[in-house]
This record gives structure tokens, sequence and C-alpha cells, in this order.
């Protein structure tokens, strides 16, 4: 057996989105990195649809940009449609996403990683982990990885960011074969060696839709969907995306559709049992939505190009492990599809995962001192939730290494700290998937203010540039002066009602303060600066003074939003700092809940297993009751 290099501080295993984050990030704060990866031309990517974002994961995009991550710039650099959806909603709810060209994207990736300083690549797969012995020390620590070529790798940490690749399997109809991805084997060896280290595991399951020939789709029959103008980029950094956009299709199955589908499904893996894994609920396959919403007549299907230089089309909402006949068959009884060619049919892959309440709020595993699970492995379905997770992982191994104290982020901060906390708290029994519903305070946490949530924290961590900060700070102060400024300043009814009429809004009969008719539902502050009165105010004419587009328009964007939405706002910001407070109550971390006889028997055994740090932990933990927190504080206090 070889042995490699003894200074690598950080090897990550797997090439993936959670992979490229948290290799980044550990180099940037200056660790050695090992990346360890099947193959270098594999890096980033894109498994299933080349798109990032989307309701919720836009939110993950824009905080880790905001925390100096890396998804929001390929995206932008390689996106070739931008929509920013839900945009009928209020801002809580605003998600960005982007269609991407599938092979551009990977490459982009590859590249940011080659040339990143203090980052190497392994090619090969990791087929266990190495620990120290048990001795007078609490709890055994990393020493390194064993690979499938032979070679040790000894390093100080390590963050697992394995996907859909340990030992997986795929399935088309009853036929299957190993593999982790299309073409690609599968990791063996990684997951007995953990269960024998004391881990549990299970399986899980997703799924890809076939893809179809762009030249045999009737485009004509078809309703473009076009992307927004101008685009909306996710990273702070992105002045503006210049990229020729393209549009994506829109078209529906039938019930003549449903009815080919079920003629498969005595050959279907996912009703005949051969399939063991449990699926996204979020994200059903067709077949599922045939059988689970038998009244719906129809259902969505886009046709999204994977690129500028490929005829390959991804269809969107088809995803399906169904016999190749049957899913050709029933993609030619869709509108616009008559004639379409497939070039390879939807599969499903089974892998293997950790359920999540093995890790902590860092992500380091309980069991094992400096192992970091991330992506996939803990459960989570999406590129987004695995980039998030993999630069929190990322982060977290370079403190470690640096014997620093770890980066933590709260439900009240972020999108990633609810991500992570649903995890750790309630593990998950079936792909997890981010939505903006499992946020409570998702007013606070929009996309639109990622930057002034968390920017300064990458900064500290050494992962944001001066230059991005000291564009926040000009950002902060002139928000600050604009809230200021509208709070004064009045507009009257001659110059204001032609405005409020145009835009079908109620006439004011006297002087009112702008801000509070900022608080009407149609009124744009961009709308208003023109008017002379107001343009002529020193904060204004500062902001439209500014040769940055993008900054003036996410600076007057920022001051209607804090006016129109104040109260509400205020608020959260209140049930944030009693949050908080719950929060700041600490749990010695091997505290014996057997001692307090009052708790109920379920709330010992959760409270035992997931060894929460707080009592606001300990409180979302699914089968702690309230009585059982109250019991708790109160233990604790005495």
């Amino acid at each position: 057996m070889a042995e490699i290099d003894k200074n690598i501080d950080v090897v990550v295993v797997g090439g993936g989105h959670a992979g490229i984050e948290a290799s980044l990030a550990a180099a940037r704060m200056g660790c050695r990195v090992l990346l360890v990866t099947m193959s270098r031309d594999a890096i980033g990517r894109m498994s299933c649809n080349p798109a990032i974002g989307g309701t919720a994961k836009g939110h993950l995009v824009r905080e880790i940009d905001a925390l100096g991550g890396e998804m929001g710039k390929i995206a932008d650099t390689t996106g070739i449609q931008f929509r920013l959806l839900n945009r009928s909603k209020g801002p809580a709810v605003w998600s960005p996403r982007c269609q991407n060209d599938r092979e551009w994207y990977s490459k982009e990736a590859g590249q940011r990683v080659l040339v990143q300083a203090g980052l190497t690549i392994y090619e090969g797969s990791v087929v266990g982990i190495e620990i120290e012995e048990v001795g007078s020390i609490q709890r055994p620590r990393i020493l390194g990885v064993v690979t499938n070529r032979g070679d040790k790798i000894n390093c100080r940490t390590v963050v697992l960011s394995a996907g859909t690749f340990l030992r997986g399997l795929m399935h088309t109809g009853l036929s299957n074969r190993e593999g982790g991805r299309y073409g690609e084997p599968p990791a063996k060896g990684l997951t007995e060696n953990l269960e024998k280290l004391g881990f549990a595991s299970g399986r899980l399951k997703t799924g890809t839709p076939p893809r179809v020939d762009l030249s045999t789709i009737a485009l004509s029959r078809l309703e473009e969907q076009h992307s927004d103008n101008p685009p909306h980029p996710f990273s702070h950094s992105t002045q503006a995306i210049t990229n020729r956009l393209v549009p994506m299709y829109l078209t529906y199955t039938n019930p003549n559709t449903h009815n080919i589908l079920r003629k498969g499904f005595d050959r279907s893996p996912l009703f005949t049992g051969v399939i063991k894994g449990v699926g996204p609920r979020y994200c059903p396959s067709i077949e599922d939505k045939v059988v689970r919403f038998e009244d719906k007549e129809r259902h969505q299907i886009f046709l999204e190009p994977e690129g500028y230089n490929t005829n390959v089309v991804y269809v969107n909402g088809f995803s399906t492990s169904l016999p190749e006949d049957i899913q050709e068959e029933g993609l030619r009884s869709i509108a616009g599809l008559e004639k379409v060619k497939m070039l390879r049919p939807g599969y499903a892959v089974e892998y293997d995962f950790f359920p999540p309440y093995q890790v902590k709020l860092t992500l380091e595993t309980k069991l094992i001192d400096r192992l970091f699970f991330a992506g996939q492995i803990n459960g989570t379905s999406g590129y987004e939730e695995a980039a998030a997770q993999g630069l929190m992982a990322g982060i977290n191994a370079a403190l470690a290494v640096q014997q620093k104290e770890p980066f933590i982020l709260k439900r009240s901060e972020a999108y990633i700290g609810v991500l992570i906390d649903d995890l750790v708290n309630k593990s998950t029994e079936e792909p997890y998937r981010m939505f903006t519903s499992r946020a409570e305070h998702r007013l606070v946490l929009r996309q639109d203010n990622a930057d002034r949530r968390l920017m300064m924290k990458g900064y500290n961590l050494g992962l944001v540039s001066e230059f991005m900060v000291d564009r926040l700070r000009k950002k902060e102060a002139l928000i600050s002066a604009g809230i200021a400024m509208a709070a004064q300043h009045t507009v009257s009814p001659d110059k204001f009602n032609p405005y409020l009429e145009k835009i079908s809004e109620g006439r004011i009969e006297e002087k009112e303060r702008l801000a509070k008719l900022l608080k009407r539902p149609n009124v744009r502050l961009a709308d208003l600066v023109g008017l002379d009165s107001l343009a002529s105010t020193p904060a204004i004419k500062e902001i439209l003074s500014l040769s940055e587009e993008r900054l003036k328009n996410e600076i007057l964007e920022q001051i209607e939003i804090e006016l129109k939405y104040e109260g509400y706002i205020q608020r959260q910001v209140e049930q944030i700092q009693k949050f908080d407070a719950f929060e700041d109550q600490k749990i010695p971390i091997n505290f014996d809940y057997g001692r307090i006889k009052s708790l109920s028997t379920e709330g010992r055994e959760r409270l035992s297993k997931i060894k929460p740090e707080s009592i606001g932990q300990a409180s979302r933990i699914s089968g702690v009751t309230p009585s059982d927190a109250s019991v708790l504080m109160v233990f604790l206090r005495g």
C-alpha cells in the first residue's frame, strides 16, 4: 500500500457540487486539500437537470455566493436562460432559477478547481477510512482514507460527499446495472467500512427522465418560455448576464399518455418491489404522478435544451424508470412529441445514505472526530442542498484543522441554517428538498438580502474579497440613507396623483410621506426616482449617481421592500430575538438525559440520540414535546 503526502489537511471525497464547494472553501482558507474523484472530467457534472436554483433552492445559491462559494458564479457564467420565479407573490418567495449548458457548466467547474492554489486532484475512489484507536481520548479521530488503488492517504480531516455513487444501482424497467450515474461505476466498499465503524445506513432512490432529440420536436406546437429581460444573476459579483438566452418549451401529458404508462406498471421496478429505496415525495416520477393524482388529466412537461451546441433536450416532469419501449410510446403521445426520437431512456438510481441524526450542526459526525458528511450522503436531494452542505463542511473542516471555533448558521440567519437544522434534528427517511415553507422566518431570509445577511461572515472566514465587502458597505449606507429620507420626505397630490392613477391606486388629497405611500402594493420606488422633488434629495441623488446599474437597482429594491413590509419584518425580528434566547441556552455535549425522570420516554430516547447543543435545538427534535423542553430547561437552570 502506497502512502500519500502526510501534510494533507483535508481530503474531500467526490467531485460533485458538494465536493466542489468543500474543496474550494478549505483551500481558500489556507488548507492543503486533496479532492478524490473517479474522473477529473466528471467534476461538476449535472447528473439530472442542467439547471440551478428554483423555489427556495435559489435562496440557497444566493447564500452560498454571499459566503464566498462558487455555484452562483458558475451558474451565471454558463446560464442559457434565467427566470425569477414567483414574482406574482411577495418577495419572501421570489426565487432565481437558470438553465445551464450542461457541458460548459462541468468544464467551468472543473477549471476553477484545477487552478485553485492548495488544491490537488486524485483520480480514484475511497473504499475506507482509517481512524486512530480509542484510548484515553473520548472519541476516535480520523487518520486518513484508503483508495481503490491501494493508496493510504494521510490527512487531518475528511469530507465525504459521494452523491448517488455509494453502491449505486440504476433501473430501467426490470433490468438494472451498477452505477451512480449514466456511464459511470458505483463506489463500493465505503458503506461497509462505515457500517463496521458503527454508522447506520439506509437506501434512497432518485430518478431522471429520458433525453430526446431537439430536431424531432414540433416546436411550433409548444408554448415558449422565455428568459427574464433583464435576467437576474445569482452571484453578487456578476455585473450583468451577457450570454445568448434561449427559450424552454411547455407541453402536457394527456389521458392517452397515462394509459400508455399504465401498460408498463407490471414491469416497473417501482411498483413490483425491485426498488427498495425511498424516492422523493416532492419530485415524483411520472408513473408515481399517474397513480397518486389519478383525477388529473394532464401534467406539465418542460422541454429544456441542454446547451448551445447539442441537440439533447431534457424532458422535465417525465422522470421515470419504466421500460424503454413504454417511455418512448408515452413520449410520442404528447403534443409536439409525436415523432420524437428518444436519445436515452430515463432511469432510477438507488444508493446508500447515512441518516443525518449522526452528524452535528457543523456536519462533523458524532462518532468520529474530523469526519464530515455533506450532500446526498445525508439524505438530501438536489445540487443546491448538496453545495450548501459542502460549503459548510469545507469551512468547518478547515476551522478544525486550524483549531478555531466551528461555523454554524442558525435557522434565523439563513436557509442553509434551516437545511442543516432540519437534517440533524428531524433526520429524513426520504430525499430532503428545500422549500420556502420550511423557513419560519422567510420574510427576513429573502434571496435579495443574502449579501446583507451573510457576506461579512464569508469575509471573516477569508472567502469574500475586500472589493465585495466595500460594495456591501456602500450599499448598506445608501439603503439606510434612503429609508431615513423616505420617512421625512413628503410628496404633493399634484405631483403624485398622475402616477397613482396610472397604476390604478387611489388618489391622495394632501401631502403624504413617501414611506407611507411605498406601503401601497403597486407603488414602486424605481418608478418615482425621476420625480423632481425626489431626485434632488441627497440620498436619491447619490444612489442615481452610481456607475454600477445593478447596485443602483438593488439599493432601490431594498429600500422599497424594507418600507413596504416594515411591520411584518419587525414582527419576525422580534420572534428571532426570542428564538435566539433559547439557542443561547447551551446543553453539555455529554449530558445524561436519563437523570431527568420527568422526561417522556420518547423524548429521552430522541434527546440521547441527537445530543442537541441548545434548548432551542432540543425543542425542534421530532418526538420531543414542549413539556419535555420545559422540563429540560428547568433542570439545566437548577
